[in-house]
């Protein structure tokens, strides 16, 4: 709460929206019961179908969790006054890394339905050929270890912001002192790490699902999607948590307006870095790499394409470039939700045509899928933040920031 000498009453920012966070937590629940009653009917019915829905709602979810553990340390390190009314959501959405580490062990029991590498045909001569050529890093021994090493970095990185953050909260007011220096100095190696990391996951987890081809632009791809889905996301709870005391003190027309440019940002970043890996295969005209392109460009797969050129670019592009609608949590919060479910598309763009070469593109199971882990998800998520003060009142470039915002 801002006075007229610019005090601020610190106590009033602390306290926690219980109420309004239980009953968020408690329609999660209904959504993870929906989405895992109708996941567990796809399961039945088409259980190897229900692998690839499953591997694409979760590197949906991950994409939002590594997102926003990104952009916390982008905050870390930069500062500024936009950073504080989603700072709690960015860590509560970074404690969920423990969560996907558990949700990807299905991935890991199922890795020969979706990896063609884990158990090769011996007929198939190409894919014997990229054994042989690839076999030293695309093994099942490797692979695990990769991806243990992986969480083991962003749960280490999502642990010490956390636990910085609120030995920060039990500490009187402070200046900028020790405290805030120990994140801003992980943040900058943590970064370099986040980078590397998320590039090589996004080969081992996606890209190796066919095996023949390869993009070295990837893992940019990855990484600038999963900042969109995390500024989408961000926006999203901002806008259901402006009209809750103490976050409607911060969630400032203002605030809204910072995080829909940056959202405008991410649009035309991934935008930019799909034309980029489109116009460079397709210039090459490799064997190996242009199937990637005609495979989703013909058949079935050919309508989404239209829909995410459309609908995950142009139409964002041309709405968000209102700075009013960017201010208004109201109307904002949709486009971040539309924004979301394209996510979805695209995730699916990216990942089903290395399986589904006719009939129906899209699947049911894909989105039930995205509801059951997303109910999980957000479970824990509301739970996180129900945990502490959802706004950081005690940081001490605060009062700065709501100065910027008024």
């Amino acid at each position: 709460m801002a006075h007229a000498n610019g005090h601020y009453d610190e106590a009033a920012l602390m306290t926690r929206p219980t109420a309004a966070l239980g009953r968020l937590g408690s329609r999660s629940m209904i959504i993870a019961g929906v989405g895992l009653a109708a996941s567990a009917a796809g399961y039945m019915t088409a259980p190897q179908h229900f692998w690839q829905s499953y591997l694409i709602a979760y590197i949906f979810w991950i994409g939002i969790t590594l997102g926003s553990l990104g952009v916390l340390m982008v905050q870390h390190l930069t500062g500024g006054a936009w950073t504080m009314a989603s700072r709690r959501l960015l860590e509560g959405a970074a404690k969920n890394m423990p969560l996907m580490a558990l949700l990807f062990l299905p991935i890991y029991f199922n890795m020969a339905k979706l990896y063609p590498w884990v158990s090769p045909d011996p007929a198939d001569e190409k894919m014997q050929e990229v054994i042989h050529l690839k076999g030293a890093y695309l093994n099942p021994g490797f692979f695990t270890a990769r991806a243990a090493l992986y969480f083991a970095i962003w749960i280490g990185l999502t642990y010490f912001l956390a636990k910085w953050s609120r030995e920060q909260d039990e500490m009187p007011a402070q200046v900028p002192g020790p405290l805030d220096r120990r994140s801003r100095m992980l943040s900058g190696p943590g970064l370099v790490l986040f980078v590397a990391t998320i590039t090589f996951m996004s080969v081992d987890w996606v890209m190796s699902l066919d095996p023949h081809w390869f993009s070295t632009i990837f893992g940019v791809l990855m990484i600038g999607g999963s900042g969109l889905s995390t500024m989408a996301f961000s926006i999203l709870m901002l806008a259901l948590l402006s009209r809750v005391e103490p976050m409607s003190r911060v969630a400032t027309a203002e605030k809204f307006h910072d995080h829909g440019k940056l959202m405008f940002a991410f649009v035309m970043l991934w935008a930019y870095f799909s034309i980029s890996q489109l116009l460079i295969i397709w210039s090459a005209n490799l064997p190996e790499e242009v199937p990637f392109y005609l495979e989703r460009l013909h058949g079935p797969w050919y309508p989404i394409s239209l829909v995410l050129l459309y609908g995950h670019f142009a139409l964002p592009f041309l709405i968000l470039l209102s700075s009013r609608l960017k201010q208004n949590p109201d109307r904002v919060k949709w486009v971040a939700l539309f924004i979301l479910a394209m996510r979805v598309v695209d995730v699916a763009w990216t990942i089903g045509p290395v399986f589904r070469h006719e009939g129906s593109a899209l699947s049911w199971v894909d989105f039930a899928a995205v509801f059951g882990i997303g109910g999980i998800w957000l479970v824990l998520f509301f739970r996180n933040l129900s945990a502490r003060a959802i706004v950081p009142a005690k940081d001490p470039y605060f009062k700065e920031s709501m100065a910027h915002g008024h």
